[in-house]
């Protein structure tokens, strides 16, 4: 296994990202998929510049982007997408694309459970073959309750999985599935080889080491499994906004960001808010401090 970090939370440049992670000795980084940010040749420069490898892409399910839409061409237009995050990541070396297959968000069904799941099987084989044609396995993430009612269990993602074929498996990631899994070591057991990627953070969604997962006991139980991918940390804290908010302005970017107004919403939508450098940088470091002796077997 080795450390890896999402580029969503935080809207910087690639570089300013890279040159974050290789002084915290991260080893690889899984990109949110949005292909018009990262064009492959000046990507591919940034990452041998920095030491930093490719682990895989992630679909950023927002907008209009969703598989299981009632809207044929909605669907479509989503499978086109996904097909190009897949392209991303093999023309930049990766390994793996992490599929969500509704829009974030989005908890009110708009058809029925037969046609919803017809529609997510159907869009993703044709993207899980696109995939696997280019030597990269997908692994669809259940998230909790409150960001979907489509895929919210292990045992859900792995039916889907089992009827989509082409060695599709399962992200796994322990806060969405903390909240909805009656045992969750058992959960990653049960999943076994299963398992195509591990996100990482704690129960709270704070940085590793600042809740109450017991991350010796994951990694050895990962361990166990033969997981041997990427740790990709993937925080979003709530911003702080009481009386108390000498922590919030601290959490809280000053400066303007040039970000996407969907891009933004998303961030938003998920409780949390422009982190700061300094405090994003914290974060990072204090999910490294946490994994990197657990990995190195440190006692």
């Amino acid at each position: 296994m080795h450390l890896s970090a999402h580029t969503w939370m935080r809207p910087e440049s690639l570089e300013v990202t890279l040159k974050r992670l290789s002084q915290l000795r991260y080893s690889s980084i899984e990109l949110a998929g949005e292909p018009s940010l990262y064009p492959i040749q000046e990507t591919l420069q940034l990452l041998e510049k920095y030491g930093i490898k490719c682990w895989g892409t992630v679909t950023i399910q927002h907008g209009n982007r969703d598989l299981i839409a009632s809207d044929v061409q909605q669907r479509q237009d989503t499978i086109q997408y996904m097909k190009d995050v897949v392209d991303m990541s093999a023309q930049l070396g990766g390994q793996i694309v992490t599929i969500v297959p509704g829009r974030v968000g989005k908890i009110v069904p708009k058809s029925t459970p037969e046609n919803e799941w017809k529609w997510a099987v159907e869009g993703l084989r044709e993207i899980a073959s696109f995939a696997k044609d280019r030597g990269i396995r997908v692994g669809l993430e259940p998230l909790n309750r409150f960001e979907t009612y489509f895929l919210n269990r292990s045992d859900q993602a792995l039916a889907l999985a089992d009827e989509v074929g082409f060695d599709c498996g399962i992200t796994f990631d322990p806060f969405h599935l903390a909240l909805e899994e009656k045992d969750m070591i058992a959960a990653i057991r049960a999943c076994g080889s299963r398992i195509v990627d591990f996100h990482v953070a704690d129960h709270n969604r704070l940085a590793a080491g600042d809740g109450a997962f017991d991350w010796a006991g994951i990694i050895s139980v990962l361990t166990e499994m033969g997981y041997d991918g990427g740790l990709a940390v993937e925080f979003m804290p709530p911003i702080d906004r009481t009386p108390l908010g000498s922590y919030g302005r601290r959490q809280v970017e000053s400066d303007a960001v040039d970000v996407a107004p969907e891009h933004l919403q998303f961030i938003i939508d998920h409780g949390s808010g422009l982190l700061s450098d300094g405090y994003y940088t914290s974060l990072m470091e204090r999910s490294a401090e946490t994994l990197l002796p657990l990995l190195r077997g440190d006692k």
